[in-house]
């Protein structure tokens, strides 16, 4: 099977599929400038901390900031509910913008792996080192390639379907013009 790695947001035609990717995303009533910020307002328990994570000066600073999180600091349940809510962001990021959709699609069936070259939990996790992690990005980015495809299907057989941005339990953060700037 055919497998497409990406990692860094600035890859020419793969970059796309990181979360660091520069593209406005709606999600849960707010704007964010890329699908990792929409995810990390999840994860704050308190608004002062969501506000500094939305604050960071770049996506990369975003997620290690988010990373480093004390458990107090955390939602509740994230541990369970991070998996719904980056699905939930990926199914916004990509039918949001015809451009993304349409590249997701032309990955055919392709595995797509996010291949992190630093080794740790968080990396192993998400994508894969060396060929060794779960790759939870590359999978929920393959299931949401799959939804489009089967909703594309049925609106062809005369029955239209959308593709459901589902809810998801995660705290929404508040939108403001300076969260949609970044």
């Amino acid at each position: 099977m055919k497998e497409i790695r990406f990692y860094r947001a600035n890859e020419p035609e793969i970059g796309i599929f990181s979360n660091l990717y520069r593209r406005p995303i709606e999600f849960e009533g707010c704007t964010y400038p890329t699908a990792e910020h929409a995810y990390q307002a999840g994860k704050a328990r308190k608004k002062e901390v969501r506000d500094w994570l939305m604050a960071a000066p770049s996506p990369a600073l975003l997620a290690m900031a988010a990373h480093g999180l004390y458990y107090w600091d955390i939602t509740p349940g994230w541990s369970t509910s991070k998996f719904a809510r980056m699905k939930g962001v990926l199914r916004a990021k990509f039918s949001q913008h015809a451009d993304l959709r349409e590249a997701l699609l032309r990955t055919g069936q392709a595995r797509l792996v996010e291949s992190a070259t630093v080794d740790n939990a968080v990396n192993r996790l998400w994508g894969e080192v060396n060929g060794v992690g779960q790759n939870m990005l590359g999978t929920l980015l393959m299931e949401v390639r799959d939804e489009i495809r089967a909703a594309i299907a049925g609106s062809k057989k005369g029955r239209p379907k959308a593709l459901a941005i589902a809810p998801t339990r995660g705290r929404r953060s508040k939108s403001t013009s300076a969260i949609a700037a970044q």
